[in-house]
């Protein structure tokens, strides 16, 4: 797995990578950029979403070969806990966010990233959150 060196990291979400994958074309060409300036990382529940949506076995290896390629950030102990307790409080204000959405958002938030992501959740969770979103 490679290190996370730069400042200005980039969790990109599974919208984004689905883009990715797919070759459209201004997403492709900014995330390998991106992938280019050792900018980008994700986490495993990423992965898990990614392996879930593939439609071939040769998918899978490849997306499971992404730690290889860009770091995987760390997942603290109670990652999943803040999670809950955002989900809770979300929905307390009236907005129903899934509760991997608001464990991307925990984990961009301890990791210090902005989250590319064309999912518009996180822009409701950013309204409640600091949550700093990657301008595409």
């Amino acid at each position: 797995m490679k290190t996370i060196e730069q400042a200005d990291l980039i969790l990109v979400d599974t919208s984004i990578w689905i883009d990715f994958f797919r070759k459209r074309e201004n997403i492709f060409e900014q995330l390998n950029q991106l992938v280019e300036e050792k900018r980008v990382a994700t986490v495993k529940l990423v992965i898990a979403e990614l392996i879930q949506g593939a439609r071939q076995e040769k998918e899978i290896e490849v997306i499971k070969n992404l730690g290889d390629v860009i770091p995987i950030l760390t997942e603290l102990s109670d990652a999943w806990e803040k999670a809950g307790k955002l989900s809770y409080d979300l929905r307390k204000k009236g907005k129903t966010v899934g509760l991997a959405d608001c464990y991307i958002a925990i984990m961009a938030g301890i990791h210090n990233a902005c989250l590319f992501s064309l999912d518009q959740h996180f822009r409701t969770i950013s309204k409640y959150y600091p949550l700093k979103m990657f301008k595409n």
